[in-house]
């Protein structure tokens, strides 16, 4: 690929990511058929997904500097071979802790993330995030709670029809205020204790989810770009986050290290069951 091509793709990724990438239709799956069991952590997929294109030279912050590469035509190169370490780090981190029953928060605010986001989180069964932070959902963990479980019992109760008593504007206030609820944290409802750790795809957009995980001593796994500071991430892997195809691949290996976690979890149950069984006989 010659400099000018370099850099009319990382000029497209930067500056279009946030528009035209992001015009597909609201209800699809991103992961729906995403093949994880040929997924690999590999560089040459990585660059075809633009993985590599930072931001400009202008937009560079210093601490990102062991992860640059170099730079092409003012833009910041990232240094996928880092992008590879790091990103098997995390992957086996993750896979660990919800092995051990653990879950993940997945969080992305930032508009060409949501979608990505809630789709797999969805795949893999963990919580998310991806309307605003609510302050306070790690520090003052008990109240949200209690908000999640009114909305979860709010559910059940129009399910069996419960609320039929009521007259109908009753009704309709009380379904507004469940999907306002489910529209704010529907992607937290099941989430009965803190999670182990939380990952998340903007430093910049995501900073108030970051700053509570650091509060409550939550380890924090992100995507870092070249214009953010890593320096209060445990787990971070230089990436590109505007770009919705590096986002796509990116997320899919947090995906898939998840889903084999939970298999891990699922074979260590089945085996310590089975010993259970052999030991009455």
């Amino acid at each position: 690929m010659t400099e000018e091509n370099v850099a009319a793709v990382a000029q497209d990724v930067v500056e279009t990511a946030a528009e035209g990438s992001v015009s597909k239709k609201v209800s699809e799956d991103y992961f729906a058929d995403f093949d994880f069991a040929n997924l690999a952590i590999d560089m040459n997929a990585m660059l075809k997904a633009g993985v590599h294109f930072g931001h400009q030279k202008s937009r560079r912050n210093p601490k990102m500097d062991e992860y640059i590469f170099g730079i092409r035509n003012g833009v910041n190169i990232i240094d996928l071979q880092k992008t590879v370490s790091r990103l098997a780090d995390a992957v086996r981190f993750v896979e660990k802790i919800v092995s051990e029953g653990q879950d993940v928060l997945f969080v992305g605010t930032k508009k060409q993330a949501k979608k990505l986001v809630e789709s797999g989180a969805r795949r893999c069964g963990s919580p998310y995030v991806i309307d605003r932070w609510l302050g306070g959902t790690f520090t003052n963990f008990g109240v949200i709670s209690g908000r999640t479980r009114f909305l979860r019992d709010g559910e059940e109760k129009m399910k069996r029809g419960e609320y039929e008593k009521y007259t109908k504007f009753e009704q309709m206030k009380m379904a507004e205020e469940l999907e306002r609820l489910e529209r704010r944290m529907g992607g937290i409802k099941h989430m009965m204790k803190l999670p182990a750790a939380i990952f998340v795809t903007g430093v910049i957009e995501d900073t108030l989810a970051i700053k509570e995980a650091v509060k409550r001593n939550i380890p924090i796994i992100a995507f870092v770009d070249t214009n953010v500071d890593p320096s209060q991430i445990d787990y971070p892997i230089p990436a590109n986050e505007d770009a919705v195809s590096s986002l796509r691949l990116m997320m899919a290996h947090m995906v898939k290290a998840v889903l084999s976690g939970k298999e891990k979890a699922m074979a260590i149950r089945n085996s310590a069951a089975a010993a259970a069984v052999k030991a009455e006989k």
